[in-house]
């Protein structure tokens, strides 16, 4: 199981060099950043579904509707104008919402071997964002803040007991909340 779990951690390593590699202009950014979030939200469904842990399963996909809905919410609440002038959904980023939302639940059900590179890979779907023209800075934090706390809030860890940490900000301070389950 651990071979299998490694080869999945470098398959998403791997995934997002090319991406960064081969995008040079503003629409191979918005395609970067559409593989990655569908490659990260295939991962939370499906390896929960191949290990034959529906419970993780249907957390993932919890936390992936929950991203959605609030994100969903906020762009019509908040109507912001994207950098390219295309529409008026920029706030907050949808992708990066997903993808986070998804790597949070892939960290708490499989593990850091594979959540850390998953938030590296979701982390690499807001940068794109951004160099695609699609959001402003500000989107992409404040979707990956809604992705981090939905997948952390909703997909629980396999154990029991439970630790999480999760940094916060704004523009005038920042912390880290410290939340246990006993």
């Amino acid at each position: 199981m651990k071979k299998h779990i490694s080869r999945v951690s470098l398959a998403l390593l791997l995934a997002a060099a090319p991406m960064q590699a081969q995008a040079k202009n503003e629409k191979a950014w918005a395609t970067a950043s559409d593989v990655g979030v569908a490659g990260l939200s295939l991962a939370a469904l499906g390896l929960p579904i191949a290990q034959g842990d529906k419970q993780g399963a249907f957390q993932a996909a919890g936390s992936l509707g929950a991203a959605a809905l609030i994100t969903t919410g906020l762009k019509y609440t908040f109507p912001e104008l994207r950098p390219d002038g295309s529409d008026r959904k920029s706030f907050p980023s949808g992708h990066t919402s997903t993808a986070f939302a998804a790597a949070a639940s892939l960290y708490n059900r499989q593990g850091a071997g594979i959540g850390v590179p998953a938030m590296l890979a979701a982390g690499f779907v807001g940068l794109a964002r951004v160099q695609a023209d699609k959001h402003h800075w500000y989107d992409v934090v404040v979707g990956a803040g809604i992705g981090s706390a939905s997948g952390f809030l909703i997909t629980r860890k396999r154990s029991q007991r439970e630790a999480l940490v999760l940094p916060w900000g704004d523009s005038t301070s920042a912390g880290v909340s410290v939340a246990m389950r006993f």
